[in-house]
């Protein structure tokens, strides 16, 4: 999905590093045999060691929502949808002029990202921007988003089911790719951030 393209040389390469990539929630038992939620390895993740790009980057500062407000706007809603952008940043194309600038190198030769990748100090900012910019209509009346999460909701199940479609238009529109393993559809209740929402 990030898309290399092969390139000769750059002042900016660093090494291939990988960490490991948790997903879903699982329930183990813990020493008290208290069932406890808690995140598997499922693969490794690609990244880089970006500090030295970051520290000459001028920081972004776009702000990422306040999560008291939002969980006072998703609190008591009778139908709630949980999306997840596959791979958020990947999905932002790079300028061809900054290209360059993330440039690696591995056995395969030297490469540089066409997408966004992980580890960029403005990636947050950058991805959280695009996203506000395309659902900016919505949000705050029947759509929250922090980074690649994404949250319908509805008072009726037809307002719930009217607002889904809008939002699945506008991905379709955008060309937002969502990853439906982490999709959850017509729940009553669900965790945002470390708290539990429901009617």
């Amino acid at each position: 999905m990030a898309g290399c393209c092969p390139i000769s040389d750059s002042s900016w390469v660093r090494p291939v590093q990988c960490v490991p990539k948790k997903e879903g929630v699982i329930m183990v038992s813990n020493d008290s045999n208290e069932l406890i939620p808690t995140r598997t390895v499922m693969g490794w993740r690609v990244s880089m060691d970006y500090r030295k790009l970051n520290k000459a980057t001028r920081k972004d500062h776009f702000p990422l929502p306040f999560i008291d407000q939002m969980l006072d706007r998703l609190a008591g809603k009778a139908f709630y949808c949980f999306l997840d952008g596959y791979l958020g940043y990947n999905q932002i194309a790079i300028a061809l002029v900054d290209q360059e600038k993330t440039t690696f190198k591995c056995l395969y030769g030297t490469f540089a990202f066409r997408r966004m990748p992980f580890g960029l100090c403005n990636a947050p900012a950058t991805f959280q921007r695009c996203i506000m910019a395309i659902f900016s209509d919505m949000v705050d009346k029947f759509l929250e988003i922090f980074m690649d999460d994404f949250l319908v909701f509805g008072d009726t199940f037809e307002e719930y089911l009217q607002n889904l479609e809008l939002v699945l238009c506008r991905c379709q529109e955008t060309n937002l790719v969502l990853n439906w393993e982490k999709c959850h559809f017509m729940v009553y209740e669900g965790i945002v951030l470390g708290h539990r929402i429901s009617q």
